[in-house]
């Protein structure tokens, strides 16, 4: 009987299967790449009801972190600022703002403003997934500083989401803590320089054998006894 194909065609299933797992495995690869927390949320930088400047507030002003997020170090969870916050100020400074006039629509009576008496509604940036447990107070009260995690949002204009957060990103710190470690009394300190702190500590650290940000940081984990854990009932209760 003849041929009806030709003999090229002996060979078009074996190339049919490589083209299909090539797609196939890109579209894994792509998939594992672009639907990561580190595509999808970092660079978040969404509009605000108000334009806050941290580069004006912290890095100009210099308020402590605390003075807005008022308990963010005692509890586990941080807090956004309140109208009253906000109205403790600017009720006597930029008064006249338009950029402020949502605040005032909600805390000047004699606006009679339909919003008077109601939260600001901000847009929250960071979010963890609702498995996952992350305490703030925990972290803070062992040295490991907002820049850490937040990047340096003293210097933003908008705040943006500088990092992942991903649960790769957060054992990377689990695993080597002592490059984030810093002195309990320069958490707060966003200008922080573990260099400068040791060059202004010359007697305490060359009585604890200091020398490096490296020598600083493995010091701070072996007095505060610090042992990551990385299982995963750490984060996932």
């Amino acid at each position: 009987m003849a041929n009806f194909f030709p003999r090229w065609t002996n060979f078009l299933p074996l190339k049919i299967a490589i083209c299909g797992g090539a797609v196939a495995g890109g579209v894994v690869l792509a998939f594992t790449y672009y639907a990561t927390p580190k595509t999808l949320t970092a660079g978040y930088q969404p509009s605000q009801p108000i334009p806050f400047s941290h580069k004006i507030h912290v890095d100009q002003v210099g308020l402590d972190c605390r003075y807005c997020h008022s308990f963010e170090d005692v509890s586990g969870t941080s807090n956004v600022p309140g109208n009253n916050t906000c109205w403790n100020c600017h009720q006597h400074v930029q008064k006249e703002s338009p950029k402020l006039q949502p605040l005032r629509d909600r805390m000047d009576p004699t606006l009679k403003h339909p919003d008077f008496g109601k939260p600001i509604q901000w847009v929250r940036v960071h979010k963890l997934p609702d498995y996952v447990y992350f305490n703030h107070s925990a972290h803070l009260n062992r040295g490991i500083s907002c820049q850490s995690c937040h990047g340096e949002v003293d210097r933003m204009e908008t705040v943006f989401q500088k990092n992942s957060l991903s649960m790769g990103w957060c054992l990377e710190c689990h695993r080597e803590p002592e490059k984030h470690l810093r002195p309990l009394e320069e958490v707060f300190n966003l200008k922080y320089d573990a260099k400068d702190y040791i060059a202004a500590h010359p007697g305490e650290m060359m009585k604890l054998g200091v020398k490096t940000p490296e020598d600083l940081g493995m010091k701070l984990k072996e007095h505060w006894k610090i042992h990551s854990k990385e299982t995963c009932a750490t984060c996932h209760h």
